[in-house]
């Protein structure tokens, strides 16, 4: 009943936000990008990417994960600068280059070690994490950075991590499957005081799998006051109950963008669609025809 009525008194204010990007077309990349098919994640009608895998060390320091066999983890921001490589740098530049549909590239991580460095040495301009996170931008040409967290939900750290992004001129951007209370109060403290379309958090990608596949679209952008980008596991070999075929996501993005309260939509993960030999263009198909 006590959600029910916050939904109810909240509604108002959902739908009166607008998103300041509408029809995304949206593909979390979970496999090594310099081994990823990057024509096909250019020319099959997604885009945005959002590459997995990054993360921050208790120093300050950004390593990207590779996540695939037979790659190597990268050290790739250090001390303020760039070390991950020209070859990465390169690749993950030509997302956004040459023939491609995708005008925006994000990193996503999760929460470990932001609420102990948001605390010491704090997000301040000359402290290794921003720095580190101001080479990274420049050397991969990024637009945002994408919170995954699943297990933190540490409301005063987050905000100050997000602002200290939006300080170095990224957007912030969230993935929440759970826990709504918490990505409340986080849009809330963390866009305060901005205008739309300028918000600092300006995508939802919620996880509608897993431990999300229970999700309502609709019901969440109404809670959190911002349209949201529905995400759906392809089909694969890691957990198969969750799986979408082509023909179920088109079902799936059908219904859920006739209900209202969607900027598009996207899937998880690249790394299956190339394992089991799934296509680009029929995935990607169903969100340009969907989400124009």
């Amino acid at each position: 009943m006590k959600a029910l009525l916050f939904e109810i008194l909240f509604q108002p204010f959902a739908w009166a936000l607008s998103q300041a990007t509408s029809n995304i077309r949206s593909i979390y990349l979970f496999k090594d990008v310099l081994k990823s098919d990057t024509t096909s994640l250019k020319t099959s009608g997604f885009n945005s990417v959002i590459i997995f895998g990054v993360g921050i060390l208790a120093n300050g320091d950004i390593m990207y994960y590779s996540n695939t066999p037979g790659s190597t983890d990268v050290l790739a921001a250090s001390n303020g600068t760039y070390v991950g490589g020209a070859e990465l740098a390169a690749k993950v530049q030509s997302f956004k280059t040459g023939t491609t549909g995708i005008n925006r590239v994000e990193i996503s991580m999760n929460s470990q070690h932001v609420k102990d460095l948001m605390a010491n040495p704090g997000p301040g301009s000359s402290t290794p994490l921003y720095r580190n996170f101001a080479a990274l931008k420049t050397a991969w040409g990024l637009d945002a950075v994408n919170n995954d967290d699943e297990s933190l939900y540490d409301v005063g750290s987050t905000v100050t991590f997000a602002r200290m992004l939006g300080q170095i001129g990224y957007k912030y951007t969230i993935a929440p499957y759970t826990n709504s209370a918490f990505w409340v109060s986080l849009l809330r403290q963390a866009n305060s005081g901005l205008a739309d379309p300028n918000l600092l958090i300006d995508r939802v990608y919620l996880q509608c799998y897993d431990g999300g596949a229970g999700n309502n679209p609709t019901s969440w952008a109404a809670t959190l006051g911002l349209k949201v980008v529905p995400l759906v596991w392809v089909t694969n070999d890691s957990k198969p109950s969750y799986g979408t075929t082509v023909a179920q996501a088109r079902t799936k993005f059908t219904s859920w963008n006739a209900a209202g309260g969607l900027a598009g939509g996207g899937y998880w993960n690249d790394y299956d669609i190339e394992k089991n030999r799934l296509s680009y263009s029929q995935y990607g198909g169903v969100l340009t025809s969907i989400f124009p």
